[in-house]
C-alpha cells in the first residue's frame, strides 16, 4: 500500500492490482449469492476499508476486460498511451530532421553561390 498527497489535499491511496481483483471477485460472489447488482459494491467497500467509487471503477474495467460489457480494455487502453507515446517520438524526430535538412539545404545553396 502506497499512499499520496493527492490534489486538494485529499490522501489517496494505491492499491495492488490483487487487492483490486480480489474486491471485484468478492462484488461478482456477493452479487450471485444475492441475485441482484444493488449496493454489492458499497457493501464489499464497506468491508474492505476501500472507496465505494473505487471498487466500483475496478468493478467496471473488469467487466469490459472480461467481455461482459463493451468498452476499451486495459490491454487496449494500455497498447494506445504505447502508440500515443511513439507517435509524439516520431513526430518529434520529424521535426529535428525537417530542420536539420532545411540547415543543410541553406549551407549547400550558400555554398553554391560562392
Amino acid at each position: 500500500m502506497v499512499s499520496k498527497q493527492g490534489p486538494g489535499g485529499s490522501t489517496g491511496r494505491r492499491y495492488s492490482p490483487e487487492e483490486k481483483a480480489s474486491a471485484v471477485r468478492m462484488v461478482r460472489r456477493l452479487r450471485a449469492e444475492l441475485g441482484t447488482d444493488h449496493g454489492t459494491v458499497q457493501r464489499v467497500a464497506t468491508q474492505l476499508g476501500y472507496g465505494v467509487e473505487s471498487v466500483r471503477s475496478w468493478v467496471k474495467q473488469a467487466d469490459v476486460d472480461d467481455g461482459h460489457v463493451a468498452g476499451v480494455t486495459t490491454a487496449e487502453a494500455r497498447r494506445m498511451r504505447e502508440l500515443e507515446q511513439e507517435v509524439r517520438e516520431l513526430r518529434r524526430a520529424n521535426e529535428i530532421l525537417k530542420r536539420a535538412a532545411s540547415f543543410f539545404g541553406a549551407e549547400l545553396d550558400r555554398q553554391h553561390r560562392k
